[in-house]
């Protein structure tokens, strides 16, 4: 099924939705709330058309799961042996608030595992990809999404983690445990800067190097790390289960998160 997979096809629908995003994002846009509180725009839902009407073209065979379309009971994904892992708009406070900190999030998922992500940052004009055995890369684009630039993440590697530690957390959701853990890094470690980022680019930090550590001890959803957790493994990185130290699994009952780990 792996090598099925064009990766290109999958950038090409994240770059799709992306231009329509960015023609809401420039203008005034209204903005409601679902059930649980959380915000939801007319980007998120026209994004989630888009890449989901896409991806049933191409593989009409695996299923679908998004944010915008997740009441899929266990019972039947389960069974899933492939699926997509969708996040329209990662970091929708962060659309909001026009501080172009948002990403379109497309992950396949193999069992347990994303095997394929593409993480896409309209607004910054870079996208984040990666395949398994096939390495992740960012590519820096134009605003009519030619590629300026493509390079093989890692971009640095810290050899000297007890001198100098570089930590990525949370701009919307900084949890006071998240903050109790920083503070104990900043004991083992001669300088620590703190870096806040939106969206699941704080994963994408970790992947090039630009952060050693990203901590999450607060709620997220399986949808808001899929498609970057591939990039990070990829990268030769791993995002751990804070309270096992296992790596994170996907396609779980119950599709919140635990607290984790990235580094």
């Amino acid at each position: 099924m792996l090598k099925r997979i064009k990766i290109e096809d999958i950038i090409d629908s994240a770059l799709q939705a992306g231009q329509t995003v960015m023609k809401i994002y420039q203008k005034d846009f209204t903005v409601e709330y679902k059930d649980d509180t959380s915000p939801l725009t007319e980007a998120d839902i026209k994004a989630n058309e888009i890449i989901c009407q896409a991806l049933t073209k191409l593989y009409p065979n695996i299923p679908i799961l998004s944010e915008e379309n997740k009441s899929i009971e266990y019972s039947q994904r389960k069974d899933w042996e492939y699926y997509w892992c969708i996040d329209p708009i990662d970091g929708t406070k962060e659309f909001i608030k026009k501080n172009d900190e948002f990403t379109i999030n497309i992950a396949l998922i193999g069992k347990e595992t994303p095997l394929i992500g593409v993480v896409y940052a309209p607004a910054l004009n870079e996208l984040y990809y990666a395949k398994q055995g096939e390495g992740a890369f960012r590519r820096v684009l134009s605003a009519k999404c030619e590629v300026l630039r493509e390079e093989r993440l890692p971009l640095h590697v810290n050899d000297k983690p007890t001198e100098e530690l570089a930590v990525v957390a949370s701009k919307s959701h900084l949890s006071d445990e998240t903050k109790a853990f920083i503070d104990n890094l900043a004991l083992n470690t001669e300088h620590l800067t703190l870096t806040s980022r939106g969206s699941s680019l704080k994963l994408c930090m970790v992947a090039t190097g630009e952060a050693d550590i990203y901590p999450r001890l607060a709620p997220t959803m399986e949808w808001d790390t899929a498609a970057a957790d591939a990039i990070v493994r990829e990268a030769g990185k791993m995002s751990y289960q804070f309270e096992s130290n296992n790596p994170m699994v996907y396609n779980k009952e119950n599709l919140l998160n635990p607290w984790f780990v990235v580094r």
